[in-house]
């Protein structure tokens, strides 16, 4: 009786209402890339990319928890093809199965028996920064939309942007890697600086897919973003330089799902530059990352694909 009291996962009820949902999100994948670049990086400076592995699935489950409380937060409909949790679960269960992701997180790390306390703490503290940052962009991303502030510059979205995606998508997977296959404190450094700029890029781009993808953006709200008034690189860099900035602006804070006022949302950023500035000012981080790691972290297999991975996050729109 004692056993079955407290070991939930073998509750039924539990089951069905935490880990259950929780599990078949998680095994509907994204990318995984977030996993893939710790482990690469941790092969880059001579570590064993297998000692990387319990980090890098707590950076995944923190990226689980991150989309099902974003979805809610956005009011989205579809996340990777399918019905949003909260909307299959109900919002309380969408709600405390992300925090179960967010308690896997520290669990992961700390139940590693292949790392030491010191390297734990270490990797522990960047995953505490990279918590940090992420809520300090969301809180960023969705105040100025509930504050319908449209005086917002590229710099500002450049720093949200940096803080809600490029830290959890690059820059702490990166560090984290580097740290556990004991790289040097300027190849931790170079490979973190490397990551904040290719998830900038990622983010770019990802925007970028909603507005003008195939495929792919069809699979996660096609042009949502417009629907949900995001500040978006090219949305700000429009409201900046289009003269038709107010028809734009009227059309973000309609949350329309009209095609005809989605594609003409699209067509002013297009006809203002925003669109190319967007996927330039991506093209350009993604260069600039690479030159960061020469001279640091020697040539082999996974840099190599830690670069290929960079050009991937720009190609895929270009």
């Amino acid at each position: 009786f004692m056993d079955s009291y407290f070991d939930g996962e073998k509750n039924p009820d539990i089951r069905k209402y935490l880990y259950d949902p929780l599990t078949g999100f998680i095994s509907n994948a994204g990318k995984r890339h977030r996993p893939l670049i710790c482990m690469l990086a941790c092969n880059a400076v001579g570590g064993n990319p297998l000692a990387a592995l319990h980090s890098a699935a707590a950076i995944e489950h923190f990226h689980s928890a991150a989309l099902i409380h974003d979805d809610i937060a956005d009011e989205s409909l579809v996340r990777r093809g399918k019905p949003c949790m909260y909307l299959t679960e109900g919002l309380g269960l969408a709600i405390n199965a992300g925090d179960m992701a967010l308690s896997s997180v520290m669990g992961a790390v700390i139940e590693d028996a292949n790392l030491s306390d010191s390297v734990k703490i270490r990797v522990l503290t960047e995953i505490v920064e990279m918590d940090t940052m992420t809520i300090e962009g969301q809180a960023l991303d969705i105040g100025w939309a509930r504050d319908k502030r449209y005086d917002i510059t590229v710099d500002d979205y450049l720093m949200m942007a940096t803080r809600k995606t490029a830290y959890y998508s690059g820059a702490i997977p990166l560090s984290v890697g580097a740290i556990i296959g004991n790289g040097t404190d300027e190849q931790v450094s170079a490979l973190k600086e490397f990551g904040l700029r290719t998830g900038l890029a990622f983010q770019i781009q990802d925007d970028l897919l909603n507005l003008i993808g195939t495929a792919e953006a069809t699979k996660k709200d096609f042009r949502s973003d417009i629907t949900e008034g995001k500040r978006t690189f090219a949305a700000v860099h429009a409201i900046q330089n289009s003269p038709d900035k107010d028809e734009l602006i009227a059309i973000l804070d309609s949350k329309t799902t009209d095609t005809d006022k989605l594609d003409r949302a699209v067509q002013i950023m297009t006809a203002s530059g925003s669109i190319e500035a967007a996927k330039s000012y991506a093209m350009d981080l993604i260069e600039d990352a690479k030159s960061l790691l020469d001279g640091v972290v020697e040539e082999s297999e996974s840099k190599d694909l830690l670069f290929m991975m960079a050009d991937y996050f720009v190609d895929r729109i270009m």
